[in-house]
């Protein structure tokens, strides 16, 4: 059995440590808290149109207040979600983006979609766990990405560990 051995070019110039790693997976997260607003519009979308055409006591559902309160809040979710990945975004392309600001952005991204998908699921009722929607699968990824790429837990340690300068990972 032989070794198997990478020629230097294939490591990453000028990186020590988990640096280069760690590089890979902000990458990966700031795309994930881009990622997740296509299911969020997806969600929202069904969600709208169900409750146009959905009737119930001789109506449609988004006729209703609660529903129409549904609705706005995870329309106001899916908005802040594109600024808060736009300002993400901007702070990337100016070189000032630090990995504080992509565990905001996914931890928040993320739960905000979590949250959107729910809603969306409520407002088709029966309907919402059946395979004539996506919302349950939208549902089932999202549920994987607030595990893979840092949990939760992990993102909300960086944040914590950004406000109070103590690491809280020992």
């Amino acid at each position: 059995m032989h070794d198997v051995r990478l020629p230097e070019s294939a490591m990453l110039p000028n990186v020590v440590g988990l640096k280069g790693p760690l590089s890979c997976l902000n990458e990966a997260r700031y795309g994930i808290l881009w990622g997740v607003l296509g299911s969020m519009r997806n969600c929202l979308e069904i969600a709208v149109e169900h409750s146009k055409t959905r009737e119930q006591f001789g109506r449609p559902i988004g006729g209703f207040q609660l529903t129409q309160a549904k609705l706005a809040d995870m329309l106001v979710r899916y908005g802040q979600s594109q600024l808060l990945a736009l300002q993400i975004g901007r702070l990337k392309q100016r070189g000032e983006l630090t990995p504080e600001h992509i565990s905001i952005g996914k931890l928040a991204n993320v739960n905000a979609a979590v949250e959107v998908a729910r809603t969306a699921r409520g407002i088709l009722g029966a309907n919402g766990i059946t395979d004539q929607y996506p919302i349950m699968r939208h549902m089932a990824n999202l549920e994987s990405v607030l595990t893979y790429e840092g949990t939760t837990e992990v993102h909300t340690l960086v944040i914590g560990q950004a406000l109070t300068g103590i690491g809280a990972f020992r």
